[in-house]
């Protein structure tokens, strides 16, 4: 996949990640990777970048003594995700009509 491409989805992906329960930046690493391919030297940053933009937030919890740093999404980032989601279903009509 083109590396621009992947880049824009990113993002969307780890809101998806968090739509439905909050989780911590390894566990959405690996529930990522059954779809796409992402390090931590990629992960983090987007994380970063989605706080920063108030689609995401983020609090600590204590976890086997140490601490663990959670994310969830914010109603922005869930209207985000909303209002992509609903540009994708029109993509994906495209895509099956090239693909037929």
């Amino acid at each position: 996949m083109d590396t621009q491409l992947k880049k824009g989805f990113l993002e969307l992906l780890v809101l998806a990640a968090l739509k439905y329960e909050d989780s911590y930046g390894y566990k959405i690493i690996q529930d990522l990777s059954q779809v796409v391919d992402i390090a931590e030297s990629t992960m983090y940053p987007i994380l970063k970048r989605l706080v920063q933009q108030k689609l995401v937030r983020t609090y600590n919890t204590e976890f086997n003594s140490r601490i663990r740093k959670y994310y969830s999404i914010t109603e922005t980032g869930a209207k985000r995700l909303n209002e992509s989601q609903n540009e994708f279903r029109q993509l994906k009509k495209i895509y099956d009509y090239i693909l037929r």
